[in-house]
């Protein structure tokens, strides 16, 4: 078992019968849902939401029943991963194009699990490029500006063209290669006219699972290193 799927497994641990919970996106995230089907098929009853159109086809396939936003408010858990993750459960996500549906589902949920391999903590976030969703008009002037900041921001290819996220946006990954203060630039990247959200979830999730190569599990809890 490697390293992503230890931790996405021990993560579904935690689900228990009548929960309501959203099913994150990306390589980690879809060994959880693959669990969780098979949890299902066994007799475990929840419902659930999907962050993306791919999380949303594997769980079907599987069996997970999915709920549409409109008959569920609130979560009791969302399991998803994460590109970097300090000590302070600070992440940056998004890599994988979902940003915007995770930090809605995440901000949505009583409790957000964050499952990754240990090659994804880190000491200071910002050697993983940011990814930032923006609007496709004058997404050149939205770019200009987020050079200001002090990054190096590129358009996500998608094969021949732009990349576009499941709600149509562009997603412009930003090299800062440290970021000194995430709070800080968060809410410098929320006064950009044009960004639609941005890949730093802070204050969002309440532990991590962190899958080892040697087969073992670290556990981080948010406001501890």
């Amino acid at each position: 078992m490697n390293a992503k799927q230890l931790a996405a497994e021990a993560a579904v641990d935690y689900i228990q019968d009548g929960m309501k919970v959203g099913l994150g996106t990306g390589s980690t995230a879809y060994w959880a849902i693959r669990k969780l089907g098979e949890r299902v098929a066994e007799g475990l009853k929840i419902t659930a939401v999907a962050t993306s159109r791919a999380s949303e086809q594997q769980a079907r396939e599987l069996g997970i029943p999915l709920v549409s936003f409109g008959e569920i408010y609130r979560l009791d858990v969302t399991i998803d991963g994460a590109d970097e993750l300090d000590g302070e459960l600070q992440l940056i996500k998004g890599g994988g194009g979902a940003l915007l549906r995770e930090k809605i589902v995440a901000k949505g949920s009583d409790r957000m699990i964050v499952i990754a391999d240990e090659s994804k903590v880190v000491q200071t976030l910002g050697k993983f490029p940011l990814p930032v969703e923006i609007v496709p008009f004058a997404w050149e002037w939205t770019v200009a500006d987020l050079a200001k900041l002090g990054c190096v921001p590129e358009l996500r290819q998608g094969g021949a063209d732009l990349y576009k996220s499941d709600n149509g946006n562009y997603i412009a990954d930003c090299r800062f290669e440290i970021i000194k203060s995430a709070p800080e630039l968060a809410l410098a990247l929320q006064s950009i006219p044009g960004v639609v959200e941005h890949g730093l979830f802070i204050g969002i999730a309440d532990m991590a699972i962190v899958g080892k190569s040697d087969g073992s599990l670290q556990i981080i809890h948010s406001g501890t290193a």
